[in-house]
């Protein structure tokens, strides 16, 4: 299993600046109160785990991680790089998954995407590498700049249930990019945080 679990770090500071900034936004994160989110420290691990759960159900996600689990013990790049295909695919994954692990795996050991020194990049430079990986997208990279680098300051105009939360929170019917960008604005230097409530908000 995952055996760098944390949870998003943020408290009192970025609370308060989005409550100055949106007074909205501000009564939500009084309603919803502290969220706590798990993160997977290792950003190789967490761009993995974020693979196997494209598409599918957390439900299916859960059950296939597991078994990679069992089978992979530790989520390095030389283990996945080491194990057939076919053991990878019978955990629940389509030959296409397998290989966009594989890739993964290999783009880490040709230090193509030096994942132990990602952290040092900006966020544009890591979006940039990582959704050069196939299987990768812009959305998924800024989930692992968020969920894995504890980033502060990430949103995603390509997350629905981002401007779902936004659409809810404001009343509206539809949001433009430009719409979602004076927001982000707004949020920013934590629109990561705000992210977190705007989740919340878009299940109601």
């Amino acid at each position: 299993m995952l055996k760098n679990i944390d949870y998003f770090r943020y408290g009192k500071e970025e609370i308060e600046y989005l409550k100055k900034k949106d007074k909205l936004l501000g009564e939500s994160i009084d309603k919803i109160g502290f969220i706590q989110r798990k993160i997977i420290k290792d950003p190789f691990e967490a761009l993995i785990s974020s693979i196997v759960s494209q598409q599918v159900s957390k439900k299916a996600a859960e059950t296939v991680w597991l078994r990679l689990c069992n089978l992979i013990s530790d989520i390095t790049p030389e283990n996945i790089v080491n194990t057939d295909n076919e053991s990878i695919k019978k955990c629940g994954m389509s030959n296409r998954k397998v290989d966009y692990i594989k890739g993964i795996a290999d783009a880490a050991l040709s230090k193509t995407v030096d994942f132990n020194n990602l952290h040092l990049l900006s966020n544009e430079e890591i979006i940039k590498k990582l959704s050069s990986l196939r299987g990768v997208g812009v959305w998924t990279a800024q989930m692992i700049l968020i969920f894995s680098l504890n980033r502060l300051d990430v949103i995603s105009y390509d997350d629905l249930g981002i401007r779902r939360g936004i659409m809810n929170l404001y009343g509206l019917e539809e949001i433009s990019k430009k719409l979602f960008n004076e927001y982000k604005e707004i949020y920013s230097p934590y629109a990561s945080v705000a992210s977190l409530y705007l989740w919340e908000l878009s299940l109601k």
